[in-house]
């Protein structure tokens, strides 16, 4: 690698790790810099979710005081994303390319929506059972089969899955952003996992490329969770949802339009 080249990656991936600390959607910055510099796609997609990994590992750590929230209910989510990652990433296998590609823009601008009215559906859904609107649902077995499901769009839909993990935690009744950034950065690290060890198996990881964006991932991923925790809660959620907006019309754009 060329000392551009190395600046080109280094730098994509400490803005993905920060970018998932935050909201998801890193893989946008950290995947096309590897195809910017010439990794062939299935390689770099590979590549890039390794190099990822940490970066949630280094984030969940940086939430650790909030994660402590969660208690009894984080043995039982952990285990739910580790099933529901092999899963998704077992989906994934068995689709061929060109129908995966289609599907993107539709799987942003449903974790956007998602996530968006994600305060008014929770609220319903708390009608229903007739609790009123207090206390998240994640340790009911409706809100395990709930994240499940989210664990398995994770391993089939690496990109954009913080969104849809951030957007599944607060339907399930967590009022507080951080500690929904806490959950939703661990729970990304579990479903990460399977994918490394999936790669690292198969053979399909550049690990020049690779090591220098596990670095520099990790240290966006911790800075980043720090720097959101001294954002407001309104803002976070508003920059979330931008985000979420921005990837849709991307995908969109290039799937449909180009």
């Amino acid at each position: 690698m060329t000392p551009t080249e190395l600046l080109v990656i280094g730098t994509a991936a400490a803005m993905a790790g920060a970018m998932n600390a935050v909201a998801g959607g890193g893989t946008f910055f950290s995947f096309p810099a590897l195809l910017a510099i010439g990794v062939p796609p299935v390689i770099a997609n590979a590549s890039n979710a390794v190099a990822l990994w940490p970066a949630s590992l280094s984030s969940a750590y940086a939430y650790r005081s909030e994660l402590a929230h969660v208690g009894k209910g984080l043995p039982a989510l952990t285990a739910v994303a580790f099933v529901g990652g092999i899963a998704g990433g077992l989906l994934l296998l068995a689709t061929r390319d060109d129908t995966f590609s289609m599907l993107i823009p539709w799987l942003l601008l449903i974790a956007t929506v998602m996530f968006a009215g994600s305060g008014r559906i929770s609220a319903l859904l708390a009608q229903l059972r007739g609790q009123g609107a207090s206390g998240p649902s994640h340790a009911t077995p409706g809100g395990l089969l709930f994240q499940f499901g989210v664990s398995i769009y994770g391993g089939f839909f690496g990109a954009g899955m913080g969104i849809v993990m951030i957007a599944a935690l607060a339907i399930q009744g967590h009022r507080d952003i951080h500690d929904i950034n806490a959950l939703k950065n661990w729970l990304s690290a579990v479903i990460y996992s399977v994918a490394v060890v999936t790669f690292v198996i198969a053979g399909a990881v550049s690990w020049p490329h690779t090591l220098v964006m596990l670095a520099t991932a990790a240290v966006g991923g911790y800075w980043g969770a720090v720097g959101a925790r001294k954002v407001p809660a309104a803002w976070l959620r508003r920059f979330i949802i931008t985000v979420g907006t921005f990837l849709t019309i991307y995908y969109f754009y290039t799937t449909y339009l180009q």
